[in-house]
């Protein structure tokens, strides 16, 4: 997992609220547990005609929008069935954070086990987000805080476990293997008989 610390991007908005896990990925791409590639599934049924031809308006189509790492949606963002896929697919398209509301708590856990930080504010906020698409938006992991351009700061709940795993580019078994020595130190001195 890549470390992140700092992310400095332009959002992408989806107004929508209750974006659910079938919504971020359709159950029919879920024939993979390759990372690589889901990010062309995210939002297919959004994204795409019966054809498979792109829709312009929607807003990952859209060329300004292609460097885009911070999607802000409408509350309830994750919801549904649990599919670490929905993250996955966010992150291969390119995202490093999710800005809601509220976020489903399987959906989070999910993210933040892959790099994907998702970051709940305060719903005027979120509000005022939607309403600015591609606004430039600067976040801060060590100091869980959000800096917008218009000189305000906004402090976002981050546990401590997440935070450090997401700083040092760790999911939980790379937390683990880095403390192996001290376990096992730990487990010879306390063998049991």
């Amino acid at each position: 997992m890549e470390a992140f610390s700092k992310l400095t991007s332009r959002t992408v908005v989806l107004r929508e609220r209750n974006i659910d896990t079938d919504q971020i990925i359709p159950a029919r791409f879920l024939t993979t547990t390759e990372r690589k590639g889901l990010g062309r599934y995210a939002f297919n049924d959004w994204r795409r005609h019966a054809d498979g031809s792109l829709k312009p308006g929607f807003p990952f189509n859209q060329a300004q929008n292609e460097a885009a790492q911070i999607l802000v949606a409408g509350r309830n963002f994750g919801c549904g069935s649990s599919r670490e896929h929905a993250p996955w697919a966010l992150m291969d398209l390119g995202l490093r954070a999710v800005i809601s509301a509220e976020i489903a708590d399987i959906f989070r856990s999910n993210a933040l086990k892959n790099g994907l930080l998702p970051i709940v504010l305060d719903e005027s906020v979120v509000d005022a987000l939607i309403a600015q698409p591609g606004i430039e938006i600067h976040i801060d992991v060590a100091r869980r805080e959000l800096s917008l351009p218009d000189g305000s700061r906004h402090v976002f709940p981050l546990d401590a476990f997440a935070r450090t795993c997401l700083l040092e580019g760790l999911d939980q078994l790379g937390y683990l293997l880095r403390h192996a020595p001290a376990i096992t130190r730990y487990e010879e001195l306390h063998h049991a008989c």
